[in-house]
């Protein structure tokens, strides 16, 4: 029996093979879609994923003006930041920040579920997130994943 068969690979940056993706997330639950955005950006699917290396794809979002919120929370989820100076917390309800900037949904939500280190940082610039049906990204040739197969 081969014994060198059973070495576990671990992925470095030069043996990963990052990939182009278009995920098209019309009319789905925010919450389902960024989990789904997360994992690929981190590569949990990959059978090389290694915890502390960049080996997800980079993700291209369509259609995330069209996310859906369940219940009340258009009203009630709030989205609260700081200016830095004292007396400067503020605070946007969802449609509120729908309103101001449609893709920031979901660039929130994916923001909040990656790691909060460098390596997050460094996936987060991985996403690209469109409001409509177009993307910038052609001359990548992404190719168009049904996200429904991972919810």
């Amino acid at each position: 029996m081969n014994t060198l068969s059973y070495k576990t690979i671990s992925a470095n940056a030069s043996t990963v093979n990052k990939e182009w993706i278009v995920l098209d997330v019309k009319n789905l639950p925010l919450g389902r879609v960024s989990t789904a955005i997360a994992n690929f950006l981190r590569g949990k699917y990959k059978t090389n994923y290694t915890p502390h290396v960049d080996c997800g794809d980079n993700v291209i979002v369509i259609n995330a003006s069209t996310v859906t919120l369940s219940g009340n929370k258009w009203e009630q989820k709030e989205y609260i930041r700081h200016t830095g100076y004292p007396g400067g917390q503020r605070s946007l309800n969802a449609l509120q920040l729908h309103n101001k900037k449609d893709t920031r949904l979901v660039e929130n939500a994916v923001r909040g579920m990656l790691p909060k280190n460098k390596l997050g940082a460094e996936l987060f610039r991985n996403l690209r997130v469109f409001g409509g049906a177009d993307h910038k990204q052609d001359a990548q040739n992404p190719k168009m994943i049904n996200i429904n197969d991972y919810l």
